[in-house]
């Protein structure tokens, strides 16, 4: 997949991964329709002049997703890639109430299937279509400190693997992004809806403790590369695939391992 003249959406574009996304993007000489809750993604695509709109809206409303199509359409033409980048954090687990589990779900989870469902009958149609899912190494591994973060994770995992199953031999292609840590203001800060500040402390050391914390940029990077090589697993960190592989070997091993350190991160 060479991105030079195609048209990409960017979901989570405000900031992080997705601003940076973004800025490879048109940088390769894509045209970007940027989408984010937050007002600062009108700063990002300002930056990048003509080859970028923004759209301000939560994107786990599918109407939000049909009008990022149709500004798509109307600015550049039809949509050659989503990258499925929004995400949040979530509250610690059995602490945490319906709502925020909800939200985790929401967000990390349904905002990529409601995306799919909105691009992918056309992207049939077509022959081609290039659906990216920025999950994490939670996704493959687990998320100490936080449930819902790992179980939405693991769940955004198997619907990217499920969507390559289905649409793999139909000219579509589907890519996920598993990074470990990665300096964004999820990692440096947690997010306001992570309420437990001890439990939030302790996935952010688990995190920074397990490798090296990458730019965004650094990221954004990877996940160009694996799309030009239409790799399915992204890992801007490439330990994670050796750790998914201990966990596969010999799985209550990898729980003891993960349990011992988690009481390290407890001292």
């Amino acid at each position: 997949m060479d991105v030079s003249g195609k048209v990409a959406i960017v979901t989570g574009a405000g900031a992080g991964i997705g601003a940076a996304l973004a800025r490879g993007l048109a940088g390769a000489g894509a045209k970007v329709v940027l989408a984010d809750l937050a007002v600062a993604v009108v700063e990002v695509g300002a930056e990048l002049g003509e080859r970028a709109v923004s759209v301000v809206g939560d994107v786990t409303d599918v109407a939000v997703i049909r009008e990022l199509v149709a500004r798509a359409e109307s600015e550049f033409g039809p949509v050659d890639l989503y990258f499925a980048n929004a995400g949040i954090f979530g509250a610690r687990g059995l602490d945490g109430s319906d709502e925020q589990w909800a939200a985790a779900m929401e967000v990390n989870v349904m905002a990529h299937v409601r995306a799919a469902q909105v691009l992918i009958p056309g992207w049939e149609q077509r022959g081609s279509g290039y659906f990216v899912v920025t999950a994490s190494a939670a996704g493959l591994l687990t998320q100490i400190g936080s449930a819902p973060y790992a179980v939405t994770k693991h769940a955004a995992v198997g619907f990217a693997e499920w969507l390559n199953i289905t649409y793999g031999d139909k000219g579509i292609r589907v890519s996920c992004v598993c990074p470990m840590g990665v300096d964004t203001d999820l990692l440096r800060a947690g997010n306001e809806d992570f309420t437990e500040a001890a439990a939030n402390e302790e996935a952010i050391r688990a995190v920074v403790a397990a490798g090296e914390v990458l730019t965004p940029e650094q990221v954004a990077a990877d996940i160009l590369s694996g799309v030009a090589d239409e790799r399915f697993l992204i890992l801007p960190h490439a330990q994670v695939l050796e750790m998914y592989r201990h966990k596969s070997a010999d799985y209550d091993r990898w729980l003891a391992g993960m349990r011992r350190y988690q009481a390290t991160l407890q001292r």
